[in-house]
């Protein structure tokens, strides 16, 4: 099954997106970019990677290649999408605290993305966007400080910042195959935890949603909107690519077996509302539930 991208009003946009900049652009960028250039938007994206570069640019993209850890001012903009991860060890996100402080221009309105592993373990309770920010793992922590920072610099700037927080992203070149080919077990699903995910599309969709209508200083969940089990999500795609069936584990099994990073994830379990995303964005998820994206798995994705 073939889905195309829903239109976007542009009722926010007098008449076409504004100016656009994409730093990290990789393949949220590079969807959210799409979407702008159908409104008529003008999209410029910053990478490191000069063949990412060259993808970019037969798309329309005007493109600098620059490393985020090398600042330099990116000068005035009315619109920035902050797709850059932090960096892989630490509490802080220093490399966007640098890049912050590198800023001479006005940048006028901000999407960042953040992720729900901020709220931590919620003991599988639904939760919104007042939920307490309670990280257990430093990679969640990184992103709780990079929230404070686009807040103070908010203040400093005048800059209007959104931020979605957001769950495990699927879709096409995102699927678990290679850890289902490896035969990596998964947790029984009486211990398996609550998670929530959302398409790359919808992700896309929804960012673009929040820089049109999103609210100064909010922050959104950002999902499907229907938990599963991380037991449900591997064996439903083991199904769908016609892969074996992952053996199920308990919790002291898996803890000798899986990686720390993995293990972080069996320790939290939320889920997450989307009422406000509703609400104030409009966003409607074209994928509401792992079994409509794993309809429109294609051939390409196996």
């Amino acid at each position: 099954m073939n889905r195309t991208h829903p239109a976007l009003s542009d009722s926010a946009w007098a008449e076409s997106p504004p100016p656009s900049l994409i730093a990290g652009c990789g393949d949220i960028g590079l969807r959210v970019s799409q979407r702008l250039r159908q409104c008529g938007g003008e999209v410029t994206a910053i990478v490191r990677d000069p063949q990412k570069a060259s993808a970019l640019e037969r798309g329309g993209c005007q493109v600098r290649i620059e490393n985020l850890d090398r600042p330099s001012d990116a000068g005035d903009w009315p619109l920035l999408f902050w797709f850059a991860p932090p960096p892989v060890q630490g509490v802080e996100d220093t490399r966007l605290r640098a890049w912050l402080a590198a800023q001479r221009g006005r940048i006028r309105r901000v999407i960042y993305i953040s992720t729900s592993g901020v709220y931590g373990d919620c003991e599988g309770r639904w939760i919104d966007e007042n939920a307490a920010l309670r990280p257990q793992s430093d990679r969640a922590r990184r992103r709780v400080d990079a929230e404070a920072a686009w807040a103070q610099w908010a203040q400093c700037s005048g800059a209007e910042v959104i931020t979605l927080r957001v769950p495990g992203i699927y879709g096409p070149g995102r699927w678990p195959l290679e850890r289902l080919r490896q035969g990596m077990p998964v947790l029984r699903p009486e211990d398996s935890p609550w998670s929530n995910r959302i398409h790359a599309d919808d992700l896309a969709q929804a960012a673009v949603l929040a820089a049109q209508r999103g609210q100064a200083g909010r922050a959104y969940n950002v999902a499907d909107g229907t938990p599963t089990t991380m037991c449900d999500y591997f064996t439903r795609c083991a199904r769908a690519f016609g892969l074996p069936q992952p053996e199920q584990v308990d919790r002291d099994t898996a803890q000798r077996i899986f990686t720390p990073a993995m293990w972080s994830f069996m320790e939290e379990s939320k889920r997450l509302l989307i009422d406000r995303a509703r609400t104030e964005l409009g966003f409607v998820p074209q994928y509401p539930d792992l079994a409509s994206g794993l309809a429109d798995v294609s051939a390409s994705d196996r």
